[in-house]
């Protein structure tokens, strides 16, 4: 029966875009390399910050640099991470609606684990039973985190589901033996969900619940 529903959060529960970019392009100004547009950082990004700064760093970046720019791309983005982010139209409704229902409920991320628990805690205080960014060496779509988020809300997989905006997230379900839930609103868009067959697709937050209440009751 299910019982529990995993978030993701960049793209699902908050628009992060602009500051992952401003953080990205401090990052390549100080290594005197081209900045990116929002668009790239757009598709860019659900691997997690090593693959992000790997993508937007020229062809050929050595791994040391590579390092380097971790190393200045971290505590820019944790002093500027509260900067244009907010939670997308209707997730804090979603959110509130989810838990009052009685589901179990967790964020799991490829986003640095500090920034997680902190915006997990500035947006959804109480919204949530855990918060889990990238686990060293096992980032999304590797089940490690969901794996982590489940045993903090003493659930298991056949009784949870995902919600993510990527094929990222839909890997990350399946590899956790779960389902996926996409949502339309987030990086990739609906087309994009649509061609690599999520198991299910939502255009508005208000959609979520009553999706979860079907699946529930076996009629989705």
């Amino acid at each position: 029966m299910l019982k529990s529903v995993i978030y993701d959060l960049d793209g699902t529960l908050l628009y992060t875009l602009e500051d992952l970019m401003n953080s990205v392009n401090h990052t390549m100004r100080y290594f005197n390399c081209p900045e990116r547009t929002l668009d790239e950082i757009r598709q860019f990004i659900g691997n997690g910050v090593a693959v992000l700064l790997k993508r937007s760093a020229p062809t050929g970046t050595d791994e040391e640099t590579l390092k380097e720019m971790m190393n200045v791309f971290k505590p820019h983005y944790l002093k500027h991470m509260y900067d244009n982010t907010r939670a997308y139209d209707g997730v804090i409704d979603m959110m509130r609606e989810i838990k009052a229902a009685g589901f179990l409920t967790g964020i799991v991320s490829n986003k640095l684990d500090p920034a997680v628990k902190e915006l997990d805690k500035l947006f959804f205080n109480g919204l949530t039973d855990s918060a889990i960014g990238a686990p060293p060496d096992a980032k999304k779509p590797d089940p490690t985190g969901v794996f982590m988020c489940l045993k903090d809300i003493n659930s298991c997989p056949d009784e949870a589901i995902y919600i993510g905006d990527t094929d990222v997230d839909l890997l990350t379900a399946h590899n956790s033996n779960m389902k996926c839930i996409g949502v339309s609103w987030g990086f990739r868009g609906r087309e994009f969900l649509e061609n690599i067959n999520c198991d299910y697709i939502v255009d508005k937050p208000s959609e979520v619940l009553p999706l979860l209440n079907r699946i529930r009751d076996k009629k989705a």
